[in-house]
């Protein structure tokens, strides 16, 4: 008896999803409610679990295949109990008369020995499993090799990383489809591919046997790797890692990592140089190799760009070249928002867990003035205008690796405490270059703080195909005038850049208006003036 596997209701508005990837292989026994495969929308990663346990007899969707609501994924045989490998009904027989010939007090131990056989044997002459680029999400549709984790040979479990690729977003890592023995590689570093692409093969009975007796074989070395020193890991140093390693004067091989896989992260760099581990001594010893003034090249570096710095370019340049884009500017008056935050800092943080910051009040704020000129909320797609009735509030963060967006969602219906924990996680992983894909996508409107790097005064770019981006800059003690006095106040210049294509000017001043007012008086923010 099979049961089929479909896809599930993926909730409102979503037809279709792409296989992002298969946790089992077809002759895989699986429980009931065990994860099978994973889905990816253009807004959530859905799980589809086991509707029964059995044998995954059938995949019917490989990996990045699109599939509407509701189609067939595959089948899962009841009732085999993982002895399945291929043909059912042939990989089942041989056991019973194997078992046959021994006494009946040897039988049970003699029929344990060829059931276990037989599987190794099928899935050893099982063809290779493909390794393939699986789904990266809405509008990715390639991604370059940054390291190749695993070599032709290597032996590998189930979901271990085998390549690492780099979108223009995230970093993604390749697991491996099945246990087993990396049998081909069809990629090497640098190569772009395009979703669907052909990563390798493995072949999962070989392996699956090798992967068995390399613990009892090698059961007493294999600590020793363990615990060898990080300097042999091929992962990279974490983002923010590299940069304390950089200020330290420090080289990725001078520090263990805890991390997966050996990889060093901030707080081993911090622990080493807390222990005394300092910079060794050959390296300020190459700095008079240049001689002559003829020698800049010999001090110059030459790298590639990374694939997420090449996109950066491409889409800053494509925003400038396809939008009438135009900047406005105003001043607000910081008085009241700091007064606030003076009063109520220690409160908040004692209640909700997180620092009052100034990005909450200006999420808030942004949020008031769209509602009031929906225009900036809108993009232009071909020859219409859509207008969201929805406020998914881009953040831009600064990172090692280079400007990335993560989407506060839903700004309207947070409170100032969800604003602020949102936005300092996707903060701290966005510097560890955790974020996913689906958490930079969808934004409506965006807002950058170049004032945290002390910018007095900026023009951003639209972050495409949004039609308008808040600046924010830093705050300045300067002399203004209110009731026919000077006074001192904390100001801070705020630059709307906006596509005049769909923004007018009066729409732009009377958004960067509404947000002036909303900062100078928060309590509009409570009334909804």
């Amino acid at each position: 008896m099979s049961t089929e596997i479909r896809v599930p209701n993926l909730g409102e508005s979503v037809t279709e999803a792409t296989v992002s990837q298969w946790f089992k292989g077809e002759g895989d026994s699986v429980a009931v409610d065990e994860p099978l495969l994973e889905l990816e929308t253009d807004k959530v990663s859905v799980e589809v679990p086991a509707p029964a346990a059995g044998t995954l007899s059938e995949i019917t969707i490989k990996t990045g295949e699109t599939v509407e609501v509701g189609a067939l994924l595959g089948q899962i045989s009841e009732g085999a109990g993982g002895a399945k490998s291929g043909n059912g009904a042939d990989a089942a027989k041989p056991a019973p008369k194997e078992a046959a010939a021994p006494t009946a007090a040897a039988a049970p131990a003699a029929a344990a020995a060829p059931a276990a056989a037989a599987p190794a044997a099928a899935a050893d002459e099982a063809a290779p499993i493909e390794v393939r680029v699986p789904a990266l999400g809405e509008s990715v549709t390639e991604a370059t090799v940054a390291q190749i984790l695993k070599k032709e040979g290597d032996a590998v479990a189930a979901d271990e990383a085998i390549v690492e690729l780099e979108t223009d977003k995230v970093s993604v890592e390749v697991p491996a489809p099945a246990a087993g023995t990396i049998a081909s590689l069809a990629i090497k570093v640098g190569d772009t591919l395009e979703v669907g692409a052909l990563i390798g093969t493995v072949s999962a009975g070989a392996g699956a046997a090798a992967a068995a007796k390399a613990p009892a074989k090698e059961s007493a070395p294999e600590p020793k790797k363990a615990s060898a020193p990080s300097g042999g890991t091929d992962m990279p140093p974490a983002p923010s890692a590299r940069k304390a390693l950089d200020e330290a004067g420090l080289s990725a091989g001078d520090v263990s990592g805890s991390g997966k896989r050996g990889q060093v992260l901030k707080g081993d760099v911090l622990a080493a140089i807390e222990s005394g581990v300092t910079a060794k001594a050959e390296a300020p010893a190459k700095a008079p190799a240049a001689r002559g003034p003829s020698a800049e090249a010999d001090r110059e570096e030459r790298v590639p760009m990374t694939r997420l710095r090449r996109t950066i370019a491409r889409r800053l340049k494509d925003a400038q070249n396809t939008a009438a884009m135009l900047t406005t500017f105003n001043d607000v008056d910081m008085s009241a928002v700091m007064g606030l935050r003076k009063d109520y800092k220690d409160v908040f943080e004692k209640k909700h867990g997180v620092k009052l910051g100034f990005m909450g009040f200006f999420t808030k704020a942004c949020v008031h003035a769209l509602k009031e000129v929906p225009a900036v909320n809108a993009e232009i797609d071909g020859d219409d205008l859509v207008y969201k009735n929805y406020y998914h509030v881009g953040i831009a963060v600064g990172t090692d690796r280079g400007l990335v967006v993560p989407v506060v969602r839903d700004a309207d219906q947070l409170s100032f405490a969800g604003i602020e924990k949102t936005i300092t996680d996707f903060g701290r992983r966005a510097r560890d270059g955790k974020l996913a894909i689906d958490e930079m996508q969808g934004g409506t409107f965006t807002i950058t703080n170049g004032g945290i790097y002390g910018s007095l005064m900026s023009m951003p770019i639209l972050n495409a195909p949004q039609s308008g981006i808040l600046g924010m800059h830093r705050i300045e003690q300067r002399p203004v005038a209110i009731g026919g006095e000077v006074k001192i106040r904390p100001m801070m210049y705020l630059a709307l850049s906006y596509d005049h294509r769909i923004v007018d000017g009066k729409g732009a001043v009377t958004f960067l208006v509404r947000v002036k007012e909303a900062l100078e008086d928060p309590q509009r923010l409570l009334l909804d003036l």
